[in-house]
């Protein structure tokens, strides 16, 4: 890490929690720049669905990495990193502070621990253990990394599948690579600065209901009436499938509606559940 450079600075949060906000609000105190880790405002055409920030914010502070790929475009953890490090590393140069802000905790992970030196899973390694009962895998598992079994959950079949392939693909143990891999992370930690949104539960849901109701009543319908291909990434966009039937005259608004704010409070939870796990994340409770 080069010292002299500016520390970036992250903005994490569930979804609706006020992250472009706040995210504004911190670059202009630090003389910064913002930089997008939201899986979905890196699409053109997704603007209103994705809740990106409006020209008016993006007018305020240089923001980037919104709206750059193409809806049918593939986009995951990895090539969101090699987009994102080239342009933080840019705005440090320049003496500026890159201020990093999503809710794509996977994203976000891997820009600021990299990715877990694990092995990717393997196809035809993976048929053969899903081919096998779970009670077999379990005693392997508990035959060749007695420490990984212990913490398992052994009942949960992928998790077994999934110890038990780190360990016949690197010929060593599950357990010792996460064990690395935590003791890096805790210090790669340390020396990082970032804020997570908490809100109470009925403020968030309120907020989340807020949003959908904006979004519907600006511009979404056409938005997705527009989208011709979309990739698989960018299909599972929330909003997406339910304004589409929408369109399709399948469901009415009003269920749309309703739909919408059940799928953003379920990935709201889970992202408080990611976020409550990264704790080098200082929490910031905003008034009402």
């Amino acid at each position: 890490m080069n010292h002299n450079l500016p520390l970036p600075c992250y903005i994490c949060g569930p979804t609706a929690s006020g992250k472009s906000a706040l995210a504004l609000e911190v670059a202009q105190r630090l003389d910064g720049e913002i930089v997008n880790a939201d899986a979905f405002q890196l699409y053109r055409g997704l603007e209103i669905v994705s809740a990106a920030p409006s020209l008016e914010e993006r007018g305020q502070v240089p923001h980037h990495l919104y709206g750059v790929l193409d809806p049918a475009e593939s986009a995951d953890a990895g090539s969101y990193l090699r987009l994102a490090q080239p342009v933080i590393g840019e705005i440090q140069s320049r003496g500026k502070t890159p201020v990093i802000t999503g809710g794509s905790g996977l994203y976000l992970k891997f820009l600021t621990h990299g990715p877990a030196p694990l092995p990717t899973g393997d196809a035809a390694l993976r048929a053969a253990l899903d081919a096998r009962p779970l009670a077999d895998l379990v005693a392997q598992l508990q035959a060749l990394d007695p420490l990984e079994a212990a913490r398992t959950a052994l009942q949960n079949r992928r998790f077994v599948a999934r110890a038990l392939e780190i360990c016949l693909l690197t010929g060593g143990l599950a357990s010792g690579l996460r064990d690395q891999w935590a003791a890096q992370t805790r210090e790669l930690s340390a020396s990082l600065r970032g804020y997570v949104i908490q809100r109470a539960r009925d403020d968030l849901h309120a907020r989340i209901a807020a949003r959908t109701r904006a979004m519907l009543d600006g511009g979404a319908l056409e938005e997705v009436a527009a989208l011709v291909r979309v990739s698989p990434n960018c299909e599972k966009a929330i909003g997406l499938r339910e304004i589409r039937a929408l369109l399709a005259g399948d469901i009415d608004r009003a269920t749309c509606e309703g739909l919408i704010n059940a799928a953003t409070r379920q990935y709201a939870k889970r992202q408080e559940s990611w976020f409550r796990r990264e704790q080098w994340l200082e929490p910031v409770h905003p008034a009402l």
